[in-house]
């Protein structure tokens, strides 16, 4: 009889101990002697990852009232303005805004000192109410003096994500990394066979309220992230060849660690910051089997000029070729380099299978799953 298995009888079986619990890598490898039907049967949990650059990040952050109170209106953290018309204290530092003055240092470097204990300085202004009447401040905060530090990152963990490269004569800066001229590089940013939608990419076990991995402590996923896209191409093997699906992401910042958040400043581009995710992906049935089968040879993606403003396709390669350091290419053989971080997503995957195997780590199914066959809008343009 085919395999069925349900997230209630998997949690069972984690609450006793018994699951068998496999990283994506060690499923894909096991997939090259096993059927999907033994996989199945065989393995119940399959932890994925990635930690990579993910510029629409940020945290929101509730100060406290000071005495008398304020209301602010305008506010920076360490100089970094921040966006205040939320309420009276409530505050939302996102990962990319730059300090006026530094533009190497930014929204993604004030979270990571808030993640790690550090002094931030706060500056806020207001016209004054008679609520509350305080009109300006300046004082420092940290993890332990605030209310909350909310981490809310509207898009995250793209499905799949274009190799870049440039054509033209001169070195561009992208926030791909820097892309030298000629074809002299390429620059890729996914995790591969580890990475989360790649393993389930209908999602059929990923969507709203789904408890993950999330910057060293759990979080969940609290919507479908923005550019969310289900109706690109997909391979021979079932998986988006272009950037298609996104996750929106919430978690306790307080509790997270710097390890897995990590600000990072892109030359003559900005800011933006480094953010790890692990999604158990539970094994119910031979389909969801040959899906965290897929291996990086199967994971397709374009290579795209970046040196051009409408991003043309000049070609697609794999990730096993990427991942060698090298793939040829118009009868030139190019140095890759990924912008993530391989080494991190296969210590969260870790991580991850370690918590679900002492139990510490339950599984929850989708309250509501995303839509598929969703399409994305462009931007008109229009002349003064």
């Amino acid at each position: 009889m085919p395999v069925k298995k349900s997230f209630q009888e998997i949690n069972e079986k984690i609450k006793k101990g018994k699951a068998v619990v496999l990283t994506a890598e060690e499923v894909a490898a096991m997939g090259r002697d096993h059927s999907p039907a033994e996989v199945a049967e065989k393995v119940d949990v399959v932890t994925t990852a990635t930690f990579g650059p993910m510029c629409s990040s940020g945290m929101f952050i509730n100060t406290g009232h000071a005495t008398p109170p304020i209301r602010m209106e305008k506010a920076s953290l360490n100089g970094v303005p921040v966006f205040s018309g939320i309420a009276a204290v409530d505050l939302y530092i996102g990962a990319t805004e730059n300090h006026p003055e530094d533009p190497a240092y930014g929204g993604a470097h004030v979270i990571e000192e808030l993640i790690a204990g550090k002094d931030v300085e706060l500056v806020a202004h207001a016209k004054g109410t008679d609520c509350y009447p305080l009109k300006n401040i300046k004082t420092s905060i940290n993890r332990s003096n605030i209310n909350e530090m909310l981490m809310f990152n509207p898009r995250n963990a793209y499905q799949n994500y274009p190799v870049a490269v440039n054509t033209s004569d001169r070195i561009k800066y992208t926030y791909m990394g820097s892309l030298l001229p000629r074809l002299g590089n390429a620059n890729y940013s996914t995790s591969g066979e580890l990475s989360p939608l790649l393993n389930d990419p209908e999602m059929r076990t990923i969507g709203i309220g789904t408890r993950i991995f999330l910057g060293g402590t759990t979080g969940y996923i609290s919507w479908y992230g923005t550019q969310f896209k289900t109706d690109a191409e997909v391979n021979e093997h079932g998986v988006p060849v272009s950037n298609a699906a996104t996750l929106a992401v919430i978690g306790d910042a307080s509790a997270m660690s710097p390890e897995y958040i990590k600000a990072a400043y892109y030359e003559k581009y900005g800011v933006s910051m480094f953010v790890g995710i692990g999604v158990p992906i539970p094994v119910l049935d031979e389909e969801m089997a040959s899906r965290v089968m897929i291996r990086n040879e199967q994971i397709t993606t374009r290579i795209i000029d970046y040196s051009d403003p409408d991003h043309p396709e000049l070609g697609r390669t794999n990730y096993r070729e990427l991942m060698t350091g090298e793939i040829e290419f118009r009868q030139k053989k190019i140095k890759t380099g990924s912008l993530s971080s391989i080494y991190k997503a296969r210590k969260i995957a870790d991580i991850l299978k370690i918590q679900i195997s002492e139990g510490s780590f339950l599984l929850t199914e989708p309250l509501e799953h995303f839509p598929m066959g969703k399409g994305l809008n462009s931007l008109e343009i229009r002349s003064q």
